[in-house]
């Protein structure tokens, strides 16, 4: 099973700054690789496509990155979108049907989770979230996000942490009125159906927001 995916590399970075004051946040290197071709190879690895980038802060320096790979970028340099907006302006880079949505500024270990996604993934689910329990996590701040109900149906509230990629059928955005929104929105109209589900990742995961996260995501890659 493939699917196309969107990565949301247009984030302005607050985080990451003074890093990213002349790099966008994608292309800060972890590890000796940058956190947009570690997303990309474990993409390429689970065998997705097509696959669609968009752009706002620092967008030319990702732009000439990826110079001459098959990857479509969708352009948010006059207004930055947020996740929902953003996706909902690349649909038409992606086709039709459900989409994998990727974070890039997260570092994995243990399985492939794009690869997880795909093979759990059913007809009557609207969203699959991979979730990582809060223990797990490493430079995180704050609390959980989700916990699991019968049938691992998501709930919101909990220990486990969104770990930044997930399939999602996103025929529900056209009911979104506003033009800048989080997919916190779509969640909820998922969640309130019982259609949004969760999946737990069976290795560890690492923020990647905070310059302070980067020895910890290397340590980690390295252990």
């Amino acid at each position: 099973m493939s699917l196309p995916l969107m990565i949301f590399a247009a984030g302005k970075g607050t985080r990451m700054a003074p890093l990213t004051d002349r790099v966008p946040k994608p292309l800060i290197a972890v590890g000796g690789q940058t956190l947009l071709d570690r997303a990309l190879a474990l993409a390429r690895q689970a065998g997705v496509g097509p696959v669609a980038v968009n752009i706002h802060h620092l967008g030319q320096q990702i732009r000439d990155h990826l110079a001459g790979q098959d990857i479509a970028l969708s352009d948010e340099s006059d207004l930055l979108l947020e996740t929902g907006g953003g996706l909902r302006k690349a649909l038409p880079l992606l086709g039709h049907g459900p989409v994998i949505t990727m974070n890039p500024d997260v570092v994995w270990t243990g399985p492939n989770p794009i690869r997880a996604l795909l093979d759990r993934w059913r007809d009557d689910m609207d969203a699959l979230l991979m979730l990582v329990p809060l223990g797990r996590t490493h430079g995180r701040q704050g609390g959980g996000d989700f916990s699991l109900g019968p049938a691992d149906r998501l709930i919101r509230g909990g220990d486990l942490v969104y770990g930044g990629v997930q399939i999602i059928r996103p025929e529900r955005l056209a009911e979104i009125p506003e033009q800048v929104f989080s997919l916190n929105r779509l969640w909820d109209l998922m969640i309130a159906q019982g259609r949004a589900y969760g999946l737990v990742h069976g290795g560890a995961w690492c923020d990647v927001g905070r310059p302070d996260c980067i020895p910890l995501a290397e340590a980690l890659l390295d252990a």
